[in-house]
């Protein structure tokens, strides 16, 4: 076992192992102020719930980054992964592709001192001049990851299936899951998130379509998370082509991005819009980055799948699950079903759910959890002071990213045709046979990391 004395020493900050994928500490800015410590005990529910002597000194973490975005000091940071995508790009014979999320493109003006704008354009222009020979939109893998959620939900609730069914797009929450409550694995749902449908598809289906060869594809998620580091490097990420060869190649967070780009001197506020490429998303996709969205989203193709109509006008705003508040609750209802749903943020919130929920017995269908305050849109690689006076995060992202579908022509995941087209071309039906090998995982009980063991 490897034992890391210097996590042993730590008394005023979050203990951190050197491997750590997703955060990375500079002990030489560190001024002990306890941030980092606080953060991950009282909002991530980690700190606390272990024993660094029984882990031989190991630190537990679940890669939030909420840590770095806490951190006064800048001590704490992402784990930097734009050096090696500028290496890709410079190199011969690489299609160099971003991907970017609906969260960054709410928050990514903020690094620019233009306060909360969607920038979708802008950063879409940035991205090419930085020298992307390609950007899509992950919102288009969001969709995906609906069509298969739905159909995985209401399978559930029709055939006796696992209830509650928990999220699975945050990689932070499953780890939580996977480390304190392994006994709900097979309540969470094996969809995988977005990125890690956006990689294989690219490597696929768009590879074949563009005429790229797969094995040429560097594929570059533009992301507001830092667990996503972690997650893109677990076993099974490989679905496409296989061998190891990973369906994502990498993680820039939105900071990180903004870091690049004033290196390479870029007037981000000067730059002309642009279109993306391919891979566009409906309204249900650009939402996924607020507390609640996905749910939301969810529950909307759930509505077609149950009643064989889309759902009415009045429920395209699902009001009793949207607002900041760290845990809500509502019955909705879906015409074929009435189902009882929870929207969670915060990890340490929603261990507490759990307690709670098991305690007293009340029947769930469905459970959102986000690790990050307000979902994605506060997440570990976000621009700093989204979290403002009283824990509440600013709504301005959040706002930012419902306003944005409420303007979309399309706000359905099912009616997107391009996801039509990618289950008539390659997939066949969702949940079918090839959906389930390029978009679905499983899940490990890891609660060993508590007695020391690596995973």
């Amino acid at each position: 076992m490897e034992i890391d004395m210097q996590n042993l020493l730590g008394v005023m900050v979050a203990p951190m192992d050197a491997d750590n994928p997703a955060v990375h500490r500079y002990n030489s800015l560190c001024f002990h102020c306890g941030s980092c410590k606080w953060t991950c005990m009282d909002q991530a529910g980690v700190l606390g719930r272990y024993n660094l002597e029984k882990t031989g000194g190991n630190a537990v973490c679940i890669y939030c980054g909420q840590c770095a975005n806490e951190c006064p000091g800048f001590a704490m940071n992402e784990r930097e992964e734009y050096p090696a995508v500028k290496e890709a790009i410079a190199a011969h014979g690489k299609v160099v592709i971003a991907s970017t999320s609906p969260a960054v493109r709410a928050s990514i003006s903020e690094e620019f001192g233009l306060g909360v704008t969607f920038s979708q354009g802008k950063l879409v222009a940035l991205l090419k001049k930085l020298g992307f020979d390609y950007v899509l939109d992950t919102n288009f893998a969001a969709d995906l990851t609906i069509v298969e959620e739905a159909t995985e939900l209401v399978s559930r609730i029709k055939n006796g299936g696992t209830l509650p069914m928990f999220t699975s797009c945050c990689p932070s929450w499953v780890r939580y899951a996977e480390i304190f409550y392994p006994r709900l694995i097979p309540n969470i749902s094996s969809v995988k998130s977005p990125i890690c449908m956006q990689g294989p598809i690219i490597k696929t289906w768009f590879a074949r379509n563009a005429g790229i060869d797969p094995k040429s594809i560097v594929n570059v998620a533009v992301a507001p998370c830092t667990a996503k580091k972690y997650e893109i490097r677990l076993p099974g990420r490989d679905s496409a082509l296989g061998n190891g060869t990973p369906d994502m190649d990498s993680v820039i967070t939105t900071r990180e991005l903004a870091k690049w780009a004033r290196e390479a001197e870029i007037d981000f506020a000067s730059l002309e819009d642009m279109d993306y490429d391919s891979l566009s998303g409906t309204g249900a996709g650009a939402i996924f980055g607020a507390t609640g969205g996905v749910m939301e989203a969810a529950l909307r193709t759930a509505y077609f799948y149950l009643n064989g109509v889309n759902p009415p006008e009045d429920f395209m705003e699902l009001k009793p699950i949207r607002g900041l508040e760290d845990c809500r609750e509502a019955e909705i209802d879906l015409g074929a079903a009435k189902l009882n749903v929870a929207v969670i943020y915060g990890t340490a919130n929603a261990g507490a759910f759990i307690d709670r929920m098991e305690e007293s017995g009340k029947a769930y269908h469905f459970i959102e959890v986000m690790t990050c305050p307000g979902g994605c849109s506060g997440g570990g690689g976000q621009p700093k002071g989204f979290v403002i006076k009283g824990g509440i995060p600013d709504a301005k992202r959040v706002n930012a990213l419902f306003s944005r579908d409420k303007s979309m022509a399309l706000r359905l995941s099912h009616e997107n045709p391009e996801i039509k087209a990618l289950y008539r071309e390659l997939l066949g039906e969702p949940g079918g046979e090839e959906a389930e090998r390029l978009l679905h995982t499983a899940y490990v009980d890891r609660s060993a990391v508590l007695t020391g063991a690596k995973l």
